[in-house]
Parts: structure tokens; C-alpha cells; sequence
């Protein structure tokens, strides 16, 4: 009883997580999301002049102003791919884990 006791304050009082053992983990949270950041970033501004100039007012031959409408919704709905595609890799990232150890 007196060995749990001395190892629960030294565990407690150590100011903090510990996150020694888990740097590699907490790179790959952090790579994950800044390519996650940089995708959104990117990807609905980039979809959004591409449609707006090349399917919508290109190849559609629609007014300037329905192709602003359309490429918004482009856009938007961008964003929300990823979103999902971000919350499916965090959700299956963190169950990774625990699935190599089983004893």
C-alpha cells in the first residue's frame, strides 16, 4: 500500500502529461492537421475561380453572375468533403491504436 501511495504522487505531482512516449503520435495529430488546414484553405478557393472559369462560364456558357452562384456552391460543398474526409482520419486515427495490442 505504501509503494501505490508514493507512485501516485510522484505521477501527480510531476506538473503535468507527460508526452515523452507519445511524440510520434503527437506529430502525426499535427501533420494530419496541417495538411487538413492547408487543404481547406486551398482546395474550395482553388475549386471555386476553376469551376466558376472553366465549367461554369467555359464550357456551360453561363451568365457572370449564375456562374458565382454555382461556383459558391462548389465550394461549400468542398468544404464539407473535408470536413468528413478530417473527421473520418481523426476518428480512425485514434482507434488505430488501440487495435495492435491485445493480450
Amino acid at each position: 500500500m505504501e509503494g501505490f501511495a508514493k507512485t501516485s504522487l510522484s505521477t501527480t505531482y510531476a506538473g503535468g502529461p507527460d508526452f515523452r512516449g507519445n511524440d510520434s503520435s503527437l506529430v502525426s495529430a499535427l501533420k494530419t492537421l496541417l495538411f487538413f488546414t492547408i487543404l481547406m484553405v486551398t482546395l474550395p478557393i482553388g475549386l471555386y475561380f476553376a469551376s466558376k472559369a472553366y465549367i461554369f462560364e467555359g464550357s456551360l456558357q453561363m451568365s457572370n453572375s449564375d456562374s458565382y452562384f454555382y461556383a459558391a456552391i462548389v465550394a461549400v460543398l468542398a468544404v464539407h468533403v473535408v470536413l468528413a474526409l478530417f473527421v473520418y482520419v481523426a476518428w480512425n486515427e485514434g482507434s488505430a491504436k488501440g487495435k495492435g495490442k491485445h493480450d
